[in-house]
């Protein structure tokens, strides 16, 4: 093989690395995007509960939230839950103000639950690591949320007692949220995963 043969096959190799990139670059975003919808539209889906102060929901956003961290890592995980929740909040509540937290603490729970089930050569296949993952990702949330609405209650000038209040009736609808995410979520991974392996996504997605 000459200079000028290898200088070219050199060439093509590089040029097939970048095309196949980008074809994993463009996949990732589409599908981030396709799940940042669901977590919205499973998040429009609620029972509204109210607390001492504010509104508290359960729903069946946290499901997708968590669905995107096994599906997509930690990072198009966390995107995904963040953005279609925090839309949520903007579109339908018009809370621009809740917003930022709220995009934030979801993504974080994507984030947690992406970077558990990934641990290893794991790439969300791992029932039994799925189970931990959703859990930790959904108690983060949890914590992230009680905190600020803690926060939130002092700031309003509410009396003490009437914050705990506010606090137990969050708890209990956010860890029904939680376990429901779990339940859900696990066995619908590897459904999800079964058929993108089918479709030959996940090759695609890299």
């Amino acid at each position: 093989m000459n200079p000028e043969d290898i200088e070219s096959y050199v060439f093509r190799k590089k040029m097939d690395t970048m095309g196949n990139n980008n074809n994993k670059t463009v996949y990732r975003v589409t599908l981030t995007a396709v799940f940042a919808a669901l977590v919205f539209v499973a998040s429009v889906i609620s029972v509204p509960v109210p607390a001492a102060f504010g509104m508290t929901r359960i729903h069946l956003g946290n499901i997708f939230c968590l669905l995107s961290g096994f599906i997509l890592g930690p990072v198009g995980g966390g995107l995904a839950a963040g953005i279609g929740s925090g839309l949520y909040d903007v579109i339908i509540y018009g809370d621009m103000l809740s917003a930022p937290f709220t995009l934030v603490f979801k993504g974080m729970m994507a984030v947690v639950c992406g970077m558990i089930a990934y641990l290893g050569d794991n790439r969300g296949e791992n029932h039994k690591l799925n189970v931990v993952a959703g859990i930790s990702g959904s108690v983060t949330y949890i914590i992230l949320y009680l905190g600020k609405s803690f926060v939130e209650g002092l700031l309003l000038g509410s009396a003490m007692g009437t914050v705990l209040t506010a606090l137990v009736t969050k708890a209990i609808t956010s860890g029904i949220n939680g376990v429901i995410a779990v339940v859900v979520s696990v066995p619908l991974c590897a459904a999800v995963r079964l058929a993108l392996k089918k479709s030959h996504l996940l090759e695609k997605l890299g």
